[in-house]
């Protein structure tokens, strides 16, 4: 307990409740606001690292806790069991296509919330792996003005169909393309050209849609890559991330906060 508590040193811990679900939200931070969305197995020390990260950057980060225990390792076997949990909860539905997502409706109302709290015409939301894609469902709310797609993995992609599937329904995307073409949103997708978790024709289904205004940055992991990236290499934005200004990793994140400073920042007179 004394370890997770220095883990969260600075970080506040509040119940938030929309959409018929109640989830604790981790707060740290000031400025413009960003929900950074865990990925699986929950807030482990490198989603915890790069909301530090945000923080340092200037922005207000809350992390709602979705599942699994936060502060845990990310390989252990409670990881294993949020997946299996994950997995299963019609929250999530992991496997569904053209599916609208429960927990969309949460997102944007802590979205809205933190909008209201935080300076700035609106707020960033970064998803990652399983919820990758929630980070561009959250759009289809006016607060939400800079969504970054990490690995974006939902719905598995077991299938050629779920491989195409952008991760949200049809009335969704939709509503988020009509939001490009009359209020100029943009979003942020990242893989790694070998994940197979995050498909190449999910990104391109995106990209099919939303044209220019879905920037795509894919990280050469294909044996032999000059950068030695693992073949497997999965999360872009934590776990596989190398603290040297030269590797593509290091440079995504910096683009990362590029983007949201870009859109997040109050328009001068």
């Amino acid at each position: 307990m004394a370890e997770t508590k220095a883990q969260f040193a600075g970080w506040t811990c509040e119940p938030f409740t929309a959409g018929g679900f109640t989830h604790d939200v981790y707060r740290k931070g000031s400025g413009p606001g960003v929900v950074l969305i865990p990925e699986m197995p929950g807030i482990h020390p490198g989603v915890l690292e790069l909301g530090n990260h945000l923080v340092a950057n200037g922005f207000t980060v809350v992390m709602p806790s979705l599942f699994g225990t936060p502060g845990a390792p990310a390989v252990s076997a409670g990881s294993l069991m949020a997946l299996a949990s994950g997995c299963v909860t019609k929250e999530f539905a992991a496997f569904a296509l053209n599916k609208k997502r429960p927990v969309t409706d949460y997102l944007r109302a802590l979205a809205r919330d933190l909008n209201e709290q935080t300076p700035g015409p609106g707020v960033g939301v970064i998803g990652m792996c399983f919820t990758g894609g929630f980070a561009l469902a959250a759009a289809v709310d006016d607060a939400v003005l800079a969504p970054v797609l990490s690995q974006p993995s939902l719905p598995i992609a077991l299938t050629l169909a779920a491989r195409r599937d952008p991760g949200m329904s049809e009335l969704e995307l939709t509503e988020v393309k009509r939001r490009v073409d009359e209020d100029g949103l943009c979003a942020l997708g990242l893989r790694f050209s070998e994940d197979a978790m995050a498909p190449r024709e999910r990104f391109t289904t995106l990209k099919n849609r939303l044209g220019d205004a879905f920037e795509v940055i894919e990280i050469n992991s294909a044996p032999g890559n000059p950068d030695g990236i693992n073949r497997f290499a999965h999360s872009v934005l934590t776990d596989q991330v190398v603290d040297r200004p030269d590797h593509p990793t290091y440079q995504a994140r910096v683009r990362v906060v590029e983007f949201l400073r870009a859109r997040l920042s109050t328009p001068t007179a």
